[in-house]
């Protein structure tokens, strides 16, 4: 594949940032393209329509996953990180359940918001925010039993996944969400591009070259 031609719209150090030293993926055979998100993160949940839209038109020598993020535990985002591992553990996180889970939680009245008033011009942090047995009865509209899915997330497995997650976060230079990273080799976010239309360009730019340097066909 060739590399993509440099017309000088995108500009390291700009639009884009190299992730130094560059994170090796688990995928030779494809360019990974990795949203780092919470479910419990409002610019995640704006976000998610175009993530999807981003996903949906990438090349089949892409791979899109999740990373998710644990920044801020007074809104709940480590227990999600871990609802996520969870539910990947089981066979349930798939594009339906991805989906629903923002729902859940931003949506007005959803069985796992994170805030009271939403819809209001002054939401706030709830006092009692959603537990894994919450989140448990959640999935358990998708299949889970609510009993095994509660003993997975308290697994030493999934308490691995989260300590690498946050490794792999601070590895690749990631202090915000949504942030989505090209091959362990390049950063980005919505603000960097210039805007939802032109981070789907970019990712697209980036995902193009990284194939060409691993002589990947298209």
């Amino acid at each position: 594949m060739l590399a993509p031609a440099d017309t000088g719209q995108w500009v390291e150090g700009k639009n884009y940032f190299r992730i130094e030293p560059a994170v090796p993926t688990d995928r030779a055979d494809h360019v990974v393209v990795t949203e780092v998100f919470s479910w419990g993160c409002p610019a995640c949940n704006q976000f998610q329509p175009m993530a999807d839209v981003i996903r949906k038109s990438l090349p089949a020598y892409v791979h899109w996953q999740y990373l998710p993020a644990a920044f801020i535990p007074p809104e709940d985002w480590p227990t999600f990180q871990r609802a996520y591992y969870t539910a990947q553990a089981l066979g349930l996180d798939n594009p339906t359940t991805h989906d629903a889970m923002f729902k859940a939680i931003w949506t007005p009245g959803g069985p796992l918001n994170t805030y009271a008033g939403l819809g209001t011009s002054q939401p706030r942090v709830k006092q009692h925010l959603p537990s894994i047995a919450d989140v448990a009865k959640f999935y358990a509209r998708y299949g889970a039993d609510p009993r095994t899915f509660e003993a997975t997330a308290d697994s030493f497995a999934i308490r691995a996944k989260m300590k690498r997650a946050d490794q792999l976060i601070k590895a690749y230079g990631v202090d915000s969400t949504p942030t989505l990273v090209v091959n362990g080799a390049y950063r980005l976010d919505v603000l960097s591009a210039g805007g939802l239309l032109q981070t789907q360009e970019l990712v697209h730019y980036l995902a193009q070259k990284e194939a060409a340097a691993m002589h990947l066909k298209q």
